[in-house]
């Protein structure tokens, strides 16, 4: 495939624009597959602490749509430049979440475990339970970009799962069941769950309530991209398939969660310093492994908007 086949139209137009006086250079980089997992490839050599030619931009929107799971090593890049990459792809999102936002950057969202003067400073249960973020959302995320600021010497790996794989494994006629079926997605699935357990999940304003009301989307979406279905349900946050009694319900979406993340369709991310791991919400799950409570682990995220699923 190639970027014209892949890009949307707003970002096709920003690829082919033709370089003015003050275009960026071109730089040398490479994407190289994963050899270790089904999916997923790092980029090397591209440095987002410069502005990136139309043409460089296009190979590293394909690679994402192409490989799902892209990661940049060694990005030393401000929270501003985060952001600007980011954007480049779409609207950002800011999360419910706003206690955790970097400050002067309410789009950057810090995931840390780490406490100043006995206060949690960033979001330290994120990714707990398999999930494709924001999809309580009505138009749920596009794809997030991670930036890692402070690792842990061991653990704090991250873990995808490919749902266009997931889908396509599928018996044809669990394919043709869930066809027509639509699950509500909900922020609070597990909220108290967590909540329960951890520091980092303060009691909700009526505000931030409203902010994440349930939604309704196909349990099958379609990438508005690249035309490939995948499954689009998650143990975070879907709650319940919409017109099913609730044991057939129950049933349904048990089964899906454990087909979604079988070993054979995940990647597992370790992390190496200052890397960049942006993932495409509409064709993957992720979760978090898990760190040592004595370890310090502190990464920004930002959230990119995507389209009502279909």
């Amino acid at each position: 495939m190639t970027a014209s086949t892949l890009l949307s139209p707003s970002l096709l137009a920003e690829a082919q624009r033709l370089p003015g006086r003050h275009a960026p250079a071109r730089q040398h980089f490479e994407v190289r597959p994963f050899s270790h997992a089904p999916f997923g490839a790092e980029i090397v050599g591209l440095r987002l602490d410069q502005s990136l030619h139309a043409e460089d931009f296009a190979r590293v929107h394909e690679a994402h749509l192409k490989h799902h799971v892209v990661v940049f090593r060694d990005q030393r890049i401000t929270p501003a430049q985060h952001v600007n990459f980011s954007r480049r792809f779409g609207p950002l999102q800011v999360h419910v979440q706003k206690k955790f936002q970097l400050a002067g950057h309410p789009e950057v969202l810090i995931v840390s475990n780490i406490k100043e003067n006995g206060e949690p400073i960033g979001l330290g249960d994120a990714g707990h339970f398999w999930h494709s973020d924001l999809s309580y959302k009505e138009r749920p995320s596009l794809g997030s970009l991670l930036h890692a600021q402070e690792l842990p010497a061991e653990g704090g790996d991250t873990l995808f799962a490919d749902q266009h794989a997931a889908y396509d494994a599928l018996p044809e006629a669990l394919k043709k069941a869930i066809a027509p079926l639509r699950a509500e997605h909900s922020y609070l699935a597990r909220y108290e769950e967590l909540r329960a357990r951890s520091p980092w999940r303060p009691a909700l304003t009526q505000a931030q309530l409203d902010e994440v009301r349930p939604v309704v989307h196909p349990v099958v979406r379609t990438h508005p991209e690249t035309g490939r279905k995948a499954l689009f349900v998650s143990e975070h946050f879907t709650t319940r398939i919409v017109g099913l009694p609730e044991d057939e319900s129950r049933a349904v979406l048990e089964e899906l969660f454990a087909r979604s993340t079988q070993p054979a369709l995940t990647l597992r991310h370790r992390w190496q310093p200052h890397d960049i791991v942006f993932w495409d919400n509409r064709s993957v799950l992720h979760l978090a492994a898990g760190t040592p409570e004595h370890l310090r682990r502190k990464l920004y995220r930002t959230t990119i908007e995507g389209d009502a699923p279909r």
